[in-house]
């Protein structure tokens, strides 16, 4: 089927990767329905989609908010034929120097934010007989590293979490997997942080070799692009220089 004409909900559509997304879907004929906290840069983003957008301001540890947005959804489209979710947070530091602030966030917005938008948008895959699920990963939860325990946990989770799920849901509901690894997003942030030197190692090392999101989104919209019979269940996107 291609992307032409799909309904595709982007969560974390803002900014970074989301915001790639949602704009490269559109201009390939996909009708968005983009989801994120802050509604000015979703504003900003549909404003720069030329095409059918609505958007949503969406906290995604809210049950209720993604339930919203899948029926916001099936009423402007009639139809949610995608599901990118792609909300996340992150903070680098050893899991001693973690807040419990910090550690809940990683848990609720990762995990429990990708659970809320399956149950959100399950049900309405199965009553038009189809779907896709993309979520967003990360290659973090593929080489573990100092300072990332508790982010490469969640996202780990979220792996094993879409692979049973592929299997559950049988051939007509397609389940993909998107692990990015550097990439420039506002995760990292534009100037060195204080305090970490686990995290200033990190930083420095994204400023060096960070890839465009748009090779992200590249690779997002290869696997909704694929005939209904081909699933593509989970890609690896790193920069060449990242070891």
């Amino acid at each position: 089927m291609g992307i032409e004409g799909k309904v595709v909900a982007v969560t974390g559509a803002g900014s970074g990767i989301g915001a790639a997304t949602a704009e490269l879907l559109a201009a390939r004929g996909a009708r968005l329905v983009l989801a994120g906290r802050r509604a000015d840069r979703l504003r900003e983003v549909a404003a720069r989609i030329e095409g059918d957008v609505v958007w949503q301001v969406t906290d995604v540890r809210r049950r209720a908010d993604l339930r919203a947005l899948v029926a916001l959804a099936v009423e402007r489209f009639g139809r949610l034929d995608v599901l990118v979710g792609n909300a996340g947070v992150a903070t680098v530091a050893p899991l001693g120097d973690l807040t419990d602030e910090q550690i809940d966030d990683m848990i609720d917005v990762n995990l429990r934010g990708v659970l809320n938008g399956i149950t959100a948008a399950l049900p309405v895959f199965r009553r038009q007989g189809g779907g896709h699920f993309v979520q967003t990963v990360s290659t973090s939860g593929l080489r573990i590293v100092p300072g990332q325990t508790v982010y490469a946990g969640v996202k780990n989770a979220v792996r094993t979490i879409s692979e049973g799920l592929r299997q559950e849901v049988g051939a007509s509901i397609r389940v993909t997997a998107v692990s990015p690894g550097m990439t420039r997003t506002e995760f990292v942030g534009d100037r060195p942080p204080h305090g970490s030197p686990t995290a200033l190692a990190t930083w420095e090392q994204v400023q060096r070799v960070a890839i465009d999101p748009g090779a992200i989104a590249r690779a997002i919209a290869f696997a909704v692009e694929q005939p209904e019979d081909v699933d593509v269940n989970e890609i690896v996107v790193r920069p060449s220089a990242q070891g």
